[in-house]
C-alpha cells in the first residue's frame, strides 16, 4: 500500500487501501499500523482535517477499530 507524506507532528504517512477498507497509518517514531473496516468517508476526513493527529485520535485510535502493528 502506497502511503501519502502528510503534515503533522506525530503522523509521518497515510495510506487507504478502499477495497478492502484498510487504513495504514506511519507514526513519526517509525512505527506503522494498520487500522481495518474503516469507512472511505473517515479516510477523506482525516486527509483534510486540519489537524491529522486530532482528528485520528479522536475518530479512529478511540473509536476502537481493530488494529495490528506491522513495522
Amino acid at each position: 500500500m502506497q502511503r501519502k507524506t502528510v503534515s503533522s507532528s506525530n503522523i509521518a504517512s497515510i495510506g487507504y487501501d478502499a477495497e478492502h477498507q484498510i487504513l495504514e497509518v506511519e507514526f513519526s517514531q517509525g512505527s506503522v499500523y494498520r487500522y481495518f473496516n474503516i469507512p472511505q468517508s473517515l479516510y477523506q476526513g482525516l486527509m483534510s482535517a486540519s489537524s491529522h493527529g486530532n482528528y485520528f485520535d479522536k475518530y479512529i485510535k478511540k473509536s476502537g477499530f481493530t488494529y495490528k502493528q506491522i513495522a
